[in-house]
């Protein structure tokens, strides 16, 4: 009895242990698991689909070196259309799946609906596009960081842009009522208002999608506006600025990196030549950046879209606070964002205290033979 019984004890323990064993080999080797989150079907597709071909170039090339932890990193991507609604069982679904971080959301709106599921649940997002201020500024999110400047920032451009090179006295504000063109709109409304050098003559809020614009075009034709600056995305401008030139309006128009796309000049044809938005700086002549546009067209066959190279160094600084923290763990991670600086192809950032990116702003663009140009300063 006492001889079965020790042998009973000897193989239990040895059990034990190769149960610890295997449990440590497969921790060892689980994947580092990158969430992308965004818009990959739908109208605004051509802002989230930029962003999943980043991740994975930086990825793939990540990977090819060891990984992460000298883990593999394995991309989950899971579409949210741009819309709040979907946005949280996005979420949801990618929390399930295990994710370690975010790479998204893309829309403000969309973004902001998915957080607070990410931040019950520990995981650190980073977005290359959502820019609505309150995302960083309210506090509500500590798990959240951005490689775009927010709207107040890109208000401030517009108007200032507006005032002081285009010289003009009157101006009427568009917005699409969601949380990043109205966001946006009421930073540029607050800044007419108090400038003491142009009347805001037009502050009015669209329908998205709605098929006919006219009703808003006759308002701005009647409000004697020198310009509309407008808070949205493509397809609600590009409606706009056709409909105004069909009926023969000089009105200048100024949007957001919501427009900053090649959609909208492909939607709008020749009535986009002459449109400003404000969009990312320029880092065209980085080294990094010139290396990632490179290896977006020998992979994919086509230049990159919009946000991709915030993208890109969105994905590289997850990646490498992972690294830098020696862990997946939240506050570890967190922590590295803060603290650590990554070389990317924005330039070399870091986050503050509120997640915004150090080192990165916007610059005003203008349509010219068709393409967007940094217009000079």
């Amino acid at each position: 009895m006492k001889s079965n019984a020790l042998k009973y004890v000897l193989v239990s323990v040895i059990a034990v242990f190769t149960a610890l064993a295997l449990s440590c080999t497969k921790k060892e080797a689980e994947s580092v698991r990158l969430g992308v989150a965004g818009s990959h079907s739908g109208d605004l597709a051509s802002y989230g689909l930029p962003s999943v071909k980043a991740a994975e170039l930086v990825v793939n090339e990540i990977n090819a070196k060891g990984g992460v932890l000298g883990r593999k990193v394995e991309l989950l991507i899971e579409d949210d259309v741009c819309k709040p609604e979907i946005a949280t069982n996005t979420a949801t679904k990618l929390v399930s799946r295990g994710v370690h971080a975010v790479l998204g959301h893309i829309c403000s709106g969309a973004t902001k609906s998915a957080l607070g599921i990410y931040r019950e649940s520990k995981v650190i997002a980073m977005s290359p596009s959502a820019t609505n201020p309150s995302l960083t500024q309210s506090g509500d999110y500590p798990n959240f960081f951005r490689t775009i400047a927010s709207d107040d920032a890109q208000a401030r451009l517009e108007v200032d842009f507006a005032l002081d090179i285009l010289n003009l006295k009157k101006i009427a504000v568009l917005h699409d009522k969601g949380d990043y063109g109205k966001g946006l709109a009421e930073f540029a409304r607050d800044f007419i208002e108090t400038s003491d050098r142009a009347e805001l003559v037009l502050y009015e809020g669209i329908t998205p999608g709605a098929v006919d614009y006219s009703a808003v075009v006759e308002k701005i034709r009647n409000s004697g506006a020198e310009a509309v600056i407008f808070g949205g995305y493509h397809p609600e401008a590009s409606k706009i600025v056709m409909l105004m030139r069909k009926k023969k309006m000089d009105t200048i128009f100024i949007s957001d990196d919501g427009v900053k796309d090649i959609t909208f000049i492909k939607v709008a044809g020749p009535d986009a030549e002459g449109v400003y938005a404000t969009g990312p700086k320029d880092v065209s002549q980085n080294p990094l950046a010139i290396a990632a546009n490179e290896a977006h067209v020998k992979a994919y066959g086509s230049d990159p879209g919009a946000f991709f190279l915030n993208a890109y160094a969105a994905a590289q600084a997850l990646l490498n606070a992972i690294e830098k923290a020696g862990s997946t763990e939240y506050d570890a991670v967190a922590k590295a964002l803060r603290t650590e600086y990554v070389e990317t192809p924005l330039g070399r950032i870091s986050f503050d205290k509120q997640g915004d990116a150090i080192g990165v702003g916007f610059s005003v663009y203008q349509v010219k033979n068709g393409e967007y140009v940094e217009v000079e300063k």
